[in-house]
Protein backbone atom coordinates (compact mmCIF):
# COMPACT_ATOMS: atom_id res chain seq x y z
CA UNK A 1 0.00 0.00 0.00
CA UNK A 2 1.88 2.75 -1.17
CA UNK A 3 5.35 3.81 -1.25
CA UNK A 4 8.43 4.17 1.12
CA UNK A 5 10.80 6.40 1.57
CA UNK A 6 14.15 5.98 -0.18
CA UNK A 7 17.24 7.27 2.01
CA UNK A 8 17.78 9.72 -0.21
CA UNK A 9 14.13 10.74 0.70
CA UNK A 10 14.96 10.22 4.49
CA UNK A 11 17.40 12.65 4.41
CA UNK A 12 15.70 15.39 3.16
CA UNK A 13 12.94 14.69 6.00
CA UNK A 14 12.64 15.37 10.06
CA UNK A 15 10.81 13.72 12.64
CA UNK A 16 7.11 15.15 12.69
CA UNK A 17 7.13 15.22 16.27
CA UNK A 18 9.65 18.82 15.65
CA UNK A 19 6.86 20.36 14.11
CA UNK A 20 5.58 23.45 15.36
CA UNK A 21 2.38 22.62 17.19
CA UNK A 22 -0.44 25.21 15.63
CA UNK A 23 -3.94 25.70 16.50
CA UNK A 24 -4.51 25.52 12.53
CA UNK A 25 -1.99 23.12 10.90
CA UNK A 26 1.11 25.00 9.01
CA UNK A 27 2.49 21.97 7.39
CA UNK A 28 2.21 18.78 5.60
CA UNK A 29 3.51 15.80 7.73
CA UNK A 30 3.80 12.31 6.04
CA UNK A 31 4.24 9.42 8.13
CA UNK A 32 7.10 8.01 6.03
CA UNK A 33 4.50 6.40 3.42
CA UNK A 34 4.73 9.20 1.31
CA UNK A 35 6.87 12.53 0.18
CA UNK A 36 5.45 14.91 1.44
CA UNK A 37 5.59 18.74 -0.29
CA UNK A 38 7.71 20.97 1.92
CA UNK A 39 5.65 23.85 3.71
CA UNK A 40 5.63 26.31 1.80
CA UNK A 41 7.10 29.96 2.40
CA UNK A 42 3.78 31.40 2.82
CA UNK A 43 3.04 28.56 5.75
CA UNK A 44 6.51 29.35 6.94
CA UNK A 45 5.34 33.19 7.60
CA UNK A 46 2.06 32.04 9.04
CA UNK A 47 3.74 29.89 11.35
CA UNK A 48 6.74 32.36 12.43
CA UNK A 49 3.71 35.03 12.96
CA UNK A 50 1.45 32.59 15.23
CA UNK A 51 4.63 32.44 17.42
CA UNK A 52 5.20 36.17 17.46
CA UNK A 53 1.36 36.83 18.67
CA UNK A 54 1.40 34.26 21.16
CA UNK A 55 4.58 35.27 22.89
CA UNK A 56 2.52 38.90 22.50
CA UNK A 57 -0.49 38.57 23.82
CA UNK A 58 0.80 35.07 25.85
CA UNK A 59 2.58 37.05 28.34
CA UNK A 60 -0.27 40.26 28.51
CA UNK A 61 -2.24 37.27 29.92
CA UNK A 62 0.45 35.60 32.07
CA UNK A 63 0.41 32.50 29.64
CA UNK A 64 3.66 31.24 28.23
CA UNK A 65 3.16 30.29 24.07
CA UNK A 66 2.38 26.52 24.56
CA UNK A 67 -0.36 28.21 26.96
CA UNK A 68 -1.71 30.57 25.18
CA UNK A 69 -1.86 28.28 21.81
CA UNK A 70 -4.22 26.20 23.89
CA UNK A 71 -6.66 28.59 24.50
CA UNK A 72 -9.57 30.47 22.42
CA UNK A 73 -7.45 33.37 21.89
CA UNK A 74 -4.34 31.27 20.69
CA UNK A 75 -7.21 30.39 17.96
CA UNK A 76 -7.84 33.58 17.24
CA UNK A 77 -4.13 34.43 16.85
CA UNK A 78 -3.75 31.73 14.28
CA UNK A 79 -6.57 33.29 11.91
CA UNK A 80 -4.90 36.00 12.28
CA UNK A 81 -2.05 35.31 10.55
CA UNK A 82 -3.50 33.56 8.35
CA UNK A 83 -4.85 36.59 6.90
CA UNK A 84 -1.88 38.49 7.15
CA UNK A 85 -0.15 36.15 4.87
CA UNK A 86 -3.30 35.13 3.03
CA UNK A 87 -5.00 38.24 2.90
CA UNK A 88 -8.54 38.68 4.69
CA UNK A 89 -10.54 35.44 4.49
CA UNK A 90 -10.98 34.33 8.50
CA UNK A 91 -13.49 36.70 10.33
CA UNK A 92 -11.20 37.59 13.42
CA UNK A 93 -10.22 40.72 15.46
CA UNK A 94 -7.48 41.49 17.08
CA UNK A 95 -9.08 41.91 20.42
CA UNK A 96 -9.78 38.29 20.08
CA UNK A 97 -6.12 37.71 20.49
CA UNK A 98 -5.33 39.80 23.00
CA UNK A 99 -8.72 39.61 25.71
CA UNK A 100 -9.71 35.90 26.65
CA UNK A 101 -13.53 37.48 27.94
CA UNK A 102 -13.71 38.71 23.82
CA UNK A 103 -13.15 34.93 22.68
CA UNK A 104 -15.31 33.66 25.11
CA UNK A 105 -17.99 36.30 24.03
CA UNK A 106 -17.33 35.41 20.02
CA UNK A 107 -17.61 31.99 20.64
CA UNK A 108 -20.50 32.04 22.86
CA UNK A 109 -22.44 33.63 19.81
CA UNK A 110 -22.30 30.33 18.22
CA UNK A 111 -23.50 28.43 20.87
CA UNK A 112 -26.69 25.90 19.94
CA UNK A 113 -25.89 26.11 16.48
CA UNK A 114 -26.75 22.35 15.23
CA UNK A 115 -23.31 20.38 13.63
CA UNK A 116 -24.35 17.23 11.87
CA UNK A 117 -21.46 15.74 10.35
CA UNK A 118 -22.40 13.10 8.01
CA UNK A 119 -18.82 11.74 7.68
CA UNK A 120 -16.64 10.06 10.22
CA UNK A 121 -14.86 7.03 11.22
CA UNK A 122 -13.17 4.53 13.55
CA UNK A 123 -11.82 0.95 13.45
CA UNK A 124 -12.74 -1.70 15.13
CA UNK A 125 -11.26 -3.32 18.53
CA UNK A 126 -9.11 -5.91 16.39
CA UNK A 127 -7.96 -3.89 14.21
CA UNK A 128 -4.12 -5.00 13.70
CA UNK A 129 -3.22 -2.95 10.44
CA UNK A 130 -0.72 -0.34 11.50
CA UNK A 131 -0.26 0.84 8.08
CA UNK A 132 -3.25 2.44 8.48
CA UNK A 133 -2.19 4.83 9.72
CA UNK A 134 -0.40 5.90 6.45
CA UNK A 135 -3.72 5.91 4.73
CA UNK A 136 -5.03 8.71 7.24
CA UNK A 137 -2.50 11.04 6.58
CA UNK A 138 -2.06 10.31 2.90
CA UNK A 139 -5.35 8.81 1.76
CA UNK A 140 -7.66 10.81 3.58
CA UNK A 141 -5.29 14.11 3.30
CA UNK A 142 -4.19 14.81 6.69
CA UNK A 143 -2.52 18.41 6.50
CA UNK A 144 -1.40 18.58 10.32
CA UNK A 145 0.90 20.66 12.72
CA UNK A 146 2.94 17.74 13.63
CA UNK A 147 2.40 18.25 17.34
CA UNK A 148 2.22 14.52 17.89
CA UNK A 149 4.47 12.44 20.43
CA UNK A 150 5.85 9.48 18.49
CA UNK A 151 5.10 7.46 21.74
CA UNK A 152 1.13 8.88 21.74
CA UNK A 153 0.65 7.64 18.26
CA UNK A 154 -1.21 4.10 18.06
CA UNK A 155 -4.29 2.45 17.05
CA UNK A 156 -6.17 3.35 20.19
CA UNK A 157 -6.90 7.01 18.47
CA UNK A 158 -8.37 5.81 15.90
CA UNK A 159 -10.96 3.53 17.78
CA UNK A 160 -14.25 4.03 19.29
CA UNK A 161 -13.46 5.57 22.90
CA UNK A 162 -11.24 7.84 21.33
CA UNK A 163 -14.43 8.97 18.66
CA UNK A 164 -16.63 9.44 21.38
CA UNK A 165 -14.52 11.67 23.54
CA UNK A 166 -13.48 14.16 20.10
CA UNK A 167 -16.51 13.85 18.51
CA UNK A 168 -19.08 14.86 21.12
CA UNK A 169 -17.33 15.67 23.94
CA UNK A 170 -14.51 17.68 22.32
CA UNK A 171 -16.31 19.43 19.64
CA UNK A 172 -19.94 21.14 18.75
CA UNK A 173 -20.88 18.29 16.85
CA UNK A 174 -24.12 17.06 17.57
CA UNK A 175 -24.99 14.45 15.49
CA UNK A 176 -22.96 12.16 13.32
CA UNK A 177 -22.92 9.65 10.19
CA UNK A 178 -20.25 6.82 10.88
CA UNK A 179 -19.28 5.18 7.64
CA UNK A 180 -17.04 2.54 6.36
CA UNK A 181 -14.99 1.66 3.20
CA UNK A 182 -14.48 -1.37 1.21
CA UNK A 183 -10.74 -2.50 0.32
CA UNK A 184 -9.51 -4.97 -2.05
CA UNK A 185 -7.58 -7.05 1.03
CA UNK A 186 -10.57 -7.17 3.85
CA UNK A 187 -7.65 -7.07 6.54
CA UNK A 188 -7.79 -3.22 5.98
CA UNK A 189 -11.51 -2.77 6.58
CA UNK A 190 -12.29 -1.41 9.38
CA UNK A 191 -15.58 -1.76 10.04
CA UNK A 192 -18.28 -4.17 9.21
CA UNK A 193 -21.77 -3.22 8.18
CA UNK A 194 -22.96 -5.21 11.15
CA UNK A 195 -20.50 -3.45 13.94
CA UNK A 196 -21.52 0.08 12.29
CA UNK A 197 -24.88 -0.42 13.29
CA UNK A 198 -23.69 -1.66 16.05
CA UNK A 199 -22.12 1.18 17.26
CA UNK A 200 -24.73 3.34 16.55
CA UNK A 201 -27.08 1.33 19.02
CA UNK A 202 -24.23 1.64 21.55
CA UNK A 203 -24.22 5.18 21.09
CA UNK A 204 -27.63 6.34 21.15
CA UNK A 205 -28.63 3.86 24.43
CA UNK A 206 -25.96 5.26 25.84
CA UNK A 207 -26.33 9.36 24.99
CA UNK A 208 -29.59 8.58 25.21
CA UNK A 209 -30.85 10.03 21.99
CA UNK A 210 -29.97 10.16 18.41
CA UNK A 211 -26.95 10.83 17.75
CA UNK A 212 -25.11 8.17 15.57
CA UNK A 213 -26.20 6.94 12.01
CA UNK A 214 -24.83 4.57 9.98
CA UNK A 215 -24.08 3.68 6.77
CA UNK A 216 -24.08 -0.13 4.97
CA UNK A 217 -20.85 -0.30 2.17
CA UNK A 218 -22.09 -1.39 -0.70
CA UNK A 219 -19.67 -3.03 -3.39
CA UNK A 220 -20.93 -2.97 -6.55
CA UNK A 221 -19.46 -6.26 -8.48
CA UNK A 222 -17.91 -7.84 -5.65
CA UNK A 223 -18.95 -11.53 -5.19
CA UNK A 224 -22.40 -11.41 -2.82
CA UNK A 225 -22.40 -7.73 -2.79
CA UNK A 226 -26.35 -7.35 -3.91
CA UNK A 227 -26.83 -10.85 -0.74
CA UNK A 228 -25.14 -8.04 1.42
CA UNK A 229 -27.45 -5.49 0.39
CA UNK A 230 -30.50 -7.74 1.19
CA UNK A 231 -28.96 -8.94 4.67
CA UNK A 232 -28.39 -5.09 5.71
CA UNK A 233 -32.20 -4.29 4.86
CA UNK A 234 -33.68 -7.13 6.67
CA UNK A 235 -31.41 -6.98 9.71
CA UNK A 236 -29.91 -3.64 10.10
CA UNK A 237 -31.11 -1.15 7.79
CA UNK A 238 -28.55 1.85 7.77
CA UNK A 239 -29.55 5.55 7.72
CA UNK A 240 -28.07 5.88 3.98
CA UNK A 241 -25.61 3.79 1.58
CA UNK A 242 -22.00 4.53 1.17
CA UNK A 243 -20.40 3.92 -2.34
CA UNK A 244 -16.71 4.11 -3.25
CA UNK A 245 -16.79 4.24 -7.44
CA UNK A 246 -12.95 3.43 -7.55
CA UNK A 247 -13.56 0.61 -5.22
CA UNK A 248 -10.24 -0.01 -3.11
CA UNK A 249 -9.74 3.86 -2.53
CA UNK A 250 -5.85 2.74 -1.91
CA UNK A 251 -4.96 0.91 -4.96
CA UNK A 252 -3.62 1.82 -8.69
CA UNK A 253 -4.74 -1.94 -9.11
CA UNK A 254 -8.25 -1.93 -7.71
CA UNK A 255 -10.33 -4.54 -8.91
CA UNK A 256 -14.19 -3.36 -8.87
CA UNK A 257 -14.54 0.15 -9.93
CA UNK A 258 -17.83 1.01 -11.51
CA UNK A 259 -19.97 3.72 -13.02
CA UNK A 260 -23.44 5.18 -11.28
CA UNK A 261 -25.02 4.83 -14.92
CA UNK A 262 -24.33 1.28 -14.95
CA UNK A 263 -27.74 0.06 -15.79
CA UNK A 264 -27.30 -3.39 -15.24
CA UNK A 265 -24.96 -3.44 -12.19
CA UNK A 266 -26.52 0.04 -10.42
CA UNK A 267 -30.02 0.33 -11.42
CA UNK A 268 -30.99 -2.58 -9.65
CA UNK A 269 -29.85 -1.89 -5.66
CA UNK A 270 -30.90 1.84 -6.59
CA UNK A 271 -34.49 -0.10 -6.83
CA UNK A 272 -34.17 -1.40 -3.85
CA UNK A 273 -32.72 1.68 -2.45
CA UNK A 274 -36.31 3.28 -3.32
CA UNK A 275 -38.30 0.79 -2.15
CA UNK A 276 -36.97 0.34 1.12
CA UNK A 277 -37.21 3.80 1.30
CA UNK A 278 -33.53 4.87 2.17
CA UNK A 279 -32.61 7.17 -0.79
CA UNK A 280 -29.86 9.16 0.22
CA UNK A 281 -26.63 7.70 -1.75
CA UNK A 282 -22.87 9.34 -0.35
CA UNK A 283 -20.25 8.67 -2.95
CA UNK A 284 -16.67 8.86 -2.66
CA UNK A 285 -15.24 10.95 -5.55
CA UNK A 286 -12.62 12.90 -6.36
CA UNK A 287 -8.95 13.13 -4.32
CA UNK A 288 -6.75 12.45 -6.88
CA UNK A 289 -2.89 13.21 -7.49
CA UNK A 290 -2.07 15.50 -9.77
CA UNK A 291 -0.42 13.28 -12.35
CA UNK A 292 -3.33 11.20 -11.71
CA UNK A 293 -3.70 10.05 -15.86
CA UNK A 294 -0.39 8.47 -15.21
CA UNK A 295 0.03 7.36 -11.65
CA UNK A 296 -3.91 5.98 -11.59
CA UNK A 297 -4.27 5.01 -15.18
CA UNK A 298 -8.29 4.25 -16.73
CA UNK A 299 -9.41 4.12 -12.89
CA UNK A 300 -9.14 7.63 -12.22
CA UNK A 301 -12.31 7.77 -14.68
CA UNK A 302 -14.19 6.14 -12.11
CA UNK A 303 -13.70 9.10 -9.88
CA UNK A 304 -15.09 12.13 -12.17
CA UNK A 305 -18.60 13.18 -12.14
CA UNK A 306 -19.49 12.40 -15.79
CA UNK A 307 -21.69 8.97 -14.53
CA UNK A 308 -23.75 11.63 -12.21
CA UNK A 309 -25.31 12.98 -15.31
CA UNK A 310 -27.57 10.27 -16.44
CA UNK A 311 -28.24 8.26 -12.84
CA UNK A 312 -29.23 11.84 -11.07
CA UNK A 313 -31.55 12.72 -13.68
CA UNK A 314 -32.86 8.24 -14.13
CA UNK A 315 -33.57 8.43 -10.09
CA UNK A 316 -34.47 11.66 -9.22
CA UNK A 317 -36.35 10.29 -6.14
CA UNK A 318 -32.72 9.67 -4.57
CA UNK A 319 -30.01 11.71 -3.31
CA UNK A 320 -26.64 11.69 -4.16
CA UNK A 321 -24.25 12.61 -1.76
CA UNK A 322 -20.65 13.23 -3.44
CA UNK A 323 -18.15 13.30 -0.32
CA UNK A 324 -15.27 15.34 -0.85
CA UNK A 325 -17.84 17.40 -3.01
CA UNK A 326 -15.56 15.54 -6.17
CA UNK A 327 -12.46 17.62 -5.64
CA UNK A 328 -9.65 17.00 -7.62
CA UNK A 329 -6.60 18.26 -5.95
CA UNK A 330 -4.64 15.80 -3.93
CA UNK A 331 -1.60 16.82 -2.21
CA UNK A 332 -1.00 19.33 -4.88
CA UNK A 333 2.35 21.94 -4.03
CA UNK A 334 0.67 24.72 -1.95
CA UNK A 335 -0.81 27.15 -3.99
CA UNK A 336 -1.08 25.22 -7.60
CA UNK A 337 -4.86 25.02 -7.63
CA UNK A 338 -5.81 28.28 -6.89
CA UNK A 339 -3.05 29.64 -9.38
CA UNK A 340 -5.19 27.49 -12.04
CA UNK A 341 -8.39 28.52 -10.70
CA UNK A 342 -7.54 32.55 -10.95
CA UNK A 343 -6.12 31.42 -14.91
CA UNK A 344 -9.14 29.20 -15.71
CA UNK A 345 -12.38 30.41 -13.48
CA UNK A 346 -12.97 26.81 -13.11
CA UNK A 347 -11.76 23.80 -10.59
CA UNK A 348 -10.84 20.39 -11.50
CA UNK A 349 -14.31 17.90 -11.65
CA UNK A 350 -15.68 20.75 -8.30
CA UNK A 351 -16.87 23.10 -11.46
CA UNK A 352 -17.61 19.63 -13.66
CA UNK A 353 -20.63 18.18 -10.71
CA UNK A 354 -22.11 21.21 -10.78
CA UNK A 355 -22.19 21.57 -14.39
CA UNK A 356 -23.70 18.40 -14.41
CA UNK A 357 -26.14 19.00 -12.36
CA UNK A 358 -27.27 21.80 -14.15
CA UNK A 359 -27.17 20.17 -17.93
CA UNK A 360 -28.89 17.46 -16.34
CA UNK A 361 -31.60 19.65 -14.66
CA UNK A 362 -31.14 18.05 -11.39
CA UNK A 363 -30.95 19.18 -7.74
CA UNK A 364 -30.50 15.84 -6.25
CA UNK A 365 -26.23 16.12 -6.07
CA UNK A 366 -25.15 17.15 -3.23
CA UNK A 367 -21.51 18.31 -2.42
CA UNK A 368 -19.82 16.93 0.90
CA UNK A 369 -16.52 18.92 2.41
CA UNK A 370 -14.87 15.81 4.17
CA UNK A 371 -11.18 16.29 3.84
CA UNK A 372 -11.56 18.81 1.20
CA UNK A 373 -12.53 22.04 3.30
CA UNK A 374 -9.41 21.27 5.75
CA UNK A 375 -6.74 20.31 3.59
CA UNK A 376 -7.86 23.70 1.10
CA UNK A 377 -7.86 25.76 4.51
CA UNK A 378 -4.62 24.73 5.29
CA UNK A 379 -2.86 24.57 2.01
CA UNK A 380 -4.73 28.27 0.81
CA UNK A 381 -7.57 29.42 2.21
CA UNK A 382 -8.38 31.80 -0.57
CA UNK A 383 -9.07 28.31 -2.67
CA UNK A 384 -10.72 26.95 0.35
CA UNK A 385 -12.79 29.80 -0.21
CA UNK A 386 -13.04 29.33 -3.95
CA UNK A 387 -14.28 25.50 -3.93
CA UNK A 388 -16.94 26.84 -1.33
CA UNK A 389 -17.92 29.25 -3.56
CA UNK A 390 -18.21 26.93 -6.78
CA UNK A 391 -19.92 24.10 -5.05
CA UNK A 392 -22.58 26.71 -3.50
CA UNK A 393 -22.36 28.54 -6.99
CA UNK A 394 -23.06 24.98 -8.87
CA UNK A 395 -25.50 22.99 -6.57
CA UNK A 396 -26.99 25.76 -4.55
CA UNK A 397 -26.48 26.66 -0.59
CA UNK A 398 -29.33 23.92 0.13
CA UNK A 399 -26.75 21.26 -1.94
CA UNK A 400 -23.79 21.63 0.35
CA UNK A 401 -23.30 19.55 3.82
CA UNK A 402 -20.85 19.12 6.40
CA UNK A 403 -18.37 16.49 7.01
CA UNK A 404 -14.89 16.28 8.56
CA UNK A 405 -13.63 12.91 8.27
CA UNK A 406 -12.69 12.53 11.57
CA UNK A 407 -12.22 11.18 14.10
CA UNK A 408 -9.31 9.83 11.59
CA UNK A 409 -8.32 13.87 11.34
CA UNK A 410 -8.55 14.19 15.46
CA UNK A 411 -11.56 16.51 16.65
CA UNK A 412 -13.61 18.41 14.17
CA UNK A 413 -13.67 21.45 16.36
CA UNK A 414 -10.59 23.38 13.92
CA UNK A 415 -12.30 22.81 11.00
CA UNK A 416 -15.64 23.73 12.91
CA UNK A 417 -14.04 27.46 13.29
CA UNK A 418 -12.59 27.88 10.28
CA UNK A 419 -15.85 27.33 8.39
CA UNK A 420 -17.68 29.83 10.97
CA UNK A 421 -14.61 32.18 10.09
CA UNK A 422 -14.57 31.50 6.71
CA UNK A 423 -15.65 34.15 3.95
CA UNK A 424 -15.25 34.42 0.28
CA UNK A 425 -12.87 37.51 -0.63
CA UNK A 426 -14.66 40.52 -1.71
CA UNK A 427 -12.67 40.19 -5.19
CA UNK A 428 -13.54 36.21 -5.74
CA UNK A 429 -17.00 37.05 -5.35
CA UNK A 430 -16.86 39.36 -7.92
CA UNK A 431 -14.81 38.42 -10.27
CA UNK A 432 -16.59 34.65 -10.15
CA UNK A 433 -20.19 35.63 -9.75
CA UNK A 434 -19.83 34.20 -5.60
CA UNK A 435 -22.70 35.01 -3.32
CA UNK A 436 -21.01 36.00 0.31
CA UNK A 437 -21.50 33.16 2.89
CA UNK A 438 -22.62 35.55 5.67
CA UNK A 439 -21.94 34.87 9.40
CA UNK A 440 -21.17 31.89 11.21
CA UNK A 441 -25.19 31.43 12.37
CA UNK A 442 -26.40 32.94 9.41
CA UNK A 443 -28.95 31.09 6.62
CA UNK A 444 -26.39 29.68 4.25
CA UNK A 445 -23.58 28.15 6.84
CA UNK A 446 -26.35 26.60 8.91
CA UNK A 447 -27.82 25.30 5.42
CA UNK A 448 -24.75 23.91 5.56
CA UNK A 449 -23.63 23.00 8.78
CA UNK A 450 -26.88 21.02 9.90
CA UNK A 451 -29.78 21.92 7.79
CA UNK A 452 -29.24 19.89 4.84
CA UNK A 453 -28.71 17.06 6.11
CA UNK A 454 -31.34 17.21 8.56
CA UNK A 455 -33.90 16.95 5.46
CA UNK A 456 -31.75 14.28 3.80
CA UNK A 457 -32.01 12.00 7.03
CA UNK A 458 -35.62 13.08 7.27
CA UNK A 459 -34.63 14.42 10.97
CA UNK A 460 -37.54 15.92 13.21
CA UNK A 461 -34.97 18.54 14.15
CA UNK A 462 -37.20 20.40 16.93
CA UNK A 463 -37.54 17.03 18.64
CA UNK A 464 -34.02 15.71 18.12
CA UNK A 465 -32.84 19.35 18.98
CA UNK A 466 -34.42 18.65 22.66
CA UNK A 467 -33.52 15.26 23.15
CA UNK A 468 -29.58 16.14 22.11
CA UNK A 469 -29.82 19.28 24.37
CA UNK A 470 -30.85 17.06 27.50
CA UNK A 471 -29.04 13.80 26.72
CA UNK A 472 -26.07 12.32 28.46
CA UNK A 473 -23.54 13.29 26.49
CA UNK A 474 -24.91 16.99 26.28
CA UNK A 475 -24.45 16.72 30.34
CA UNK A 476 -21.08 14.91 30.04
CA UNK A 477 -19.84 17.87 28.45
CA UNK A 478 -21.54 20.75 30.45
CA UNK A 479 -20.22 19.15 33.62
CA UNK A 480 -16.87 19.04 31.84
CA UNK A 481 -16.98 22.69 30.57
CA UNK A 482 -17.78 24.04 33.96
CA UNK A 483 -15.15 22.38 35.70
CA UNK A 484 -12.51 23.54 33.80
CA UNK A 485 -12.37 26.66 31.46
CA UNK A 486 -14.62 29.04 30.42
CA UNK A 487 -16.57 27.36 27.05
CA UNK A 488 -14.23 29.37 24.55
CA UNK A 489 -11.00 28.30 26.14
CA UNK A 490 -12.44 23.86 26.03
CA UNK A 491 -9.61 22.85 23.59
CA UNK A 492 -10.21 25.34 20.69
CA UNK A 493 -5.90 25.53 20.36
CA UNK A 494 -4.08 22.43 21.55
CA UNK A 495 -6.35 19.66 22.64
CA UNK A 496 -9.73 19.96 20.49
CA UNK A 497 -8.42 22.73 17.45
CA UNK A 498 -5.84 20.42 15.93
CA UNK A 499 -7.01 17.65 13.40
CA UNK A 500 -4.21 15.23 14.13
CA UNK A 501 -4.46 11.65 14.29
CA UNK A 502 -3.35 11.31 18.11
CA UNK A 503 -5.55 11.35 20.89
CA UNK A 504 -6.15 15.18 22.10
CA UNK A 505 -4.61 13.94 25.76
CA UNK A 506 -1.99 16.48 27.27
CA UNK A 507 1.61 15.21 27.32
CA UNK A 508 1.30 13.95 30.57
CA UNK A 509 -1.42 12.05 30.42
CA UNK A 510 -1.33 9.58 27.42
CA UNK A 511 -4.80 7.55 26.92
CA UNK A 512 -4.14 3.76 27.64
CA UNK A 513 -3.56 1.57 24.43
CA UNK A 514 -6.02 -0.89 25.10
CA UNK A 515 -9.56 1.26 23.86
CA UNK A 516 -12.69 -0.24 25.65
CA UNK A 517 -16.29 -0.72 25.51
CA UNK A 518 -15.91 -0.39 21.77
CA UNK A 519 -19.15 -2.48 19.95
CA UNK A 520 -17.26 -5.71 20.67
CA UNK A 521 -17.61 -5.12 24.00
CA UNK A 522 -21.40 -3.98 23.97
CA UNK A 523 -21.36 -1.02 25.94
CA UNK A 524 -19.62 2.17 26.22
CA UNK A 525 -18.01 2.09 29.87
CA UNK A 526 -16.62 5.96 29.45
CA UNK A 527 -15.47 8.77 27.67
CA UNK A 528 -12.79 10.71 29.46
CA UNK A 529 -11.80 14.14 27.59
CA UNK A 530 -8.95 15.26 30.33
CA UNK A 531 -8.57 18.74 31.32
CA UNK A 532 -6.04 21.37 30.27
CA UNK A 533 -4.57 21.32 34.22
CA UNK A 534 -4.22 16.99 33.70
CA UNK A 535 -7.17 16.71 36.25
CA UNK A 536 -9.68 13.97 34.96
CA UNK A 537 -12.88 14.70 35.79
CA UNK A 538 -15.27 11.64 36.10
CA UNK A 539 -17.16 10.80 32.99
CA UNK A 540 -18.18 7.39 33.38
CA UNK A 541 -21.62 6.69 31.53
Amino acid sequence: MGSYFTEREYGRVEPAENAFQSPIPTQVVSNGEFNPPPQSRRQKQVEERIKELADSHGAKQGLDRREFLRTGSGMAAAFLAMNEVYGDVFKVSEAEAADREMAAEMAADNDGQFIFDVQTHFVRDDYTQEGFLGFIKHGAEVWQSGGVDAETVSMYNLKFENYVREMYLNSDTDLAVLSGAPFDDASWEFLSNEQIADAVNVVNTTAGSKRLLGHAVVRPGQPGWMDEVDRALAERPPASWKLYTIGDPLSAATKYPFNLDDEDLLYPFYEKADNAGIRTICIHKGLMPADYRDSWPEVWKYQTPNDLKKAAADWPQLNFVIYHGCLRPFMDAPGEPFRAFQETGRIEWATDMGEVAQEAGVSNIYAEMGTSFASTAVADPRFAAAVLGTWVKGLGPSNVVWGTDSVFHGSPQWQIEALRRLEIPGELQEAHGFEPLGPANGTVKSQIFGYNSARLYNLDLRAERERIDRDTFAETRRRHLGQGPRPVERGLGHRLGVPRVAAMADRGAAPPRDPRGTPGGARLRAARPRQRDGQEPDLRL
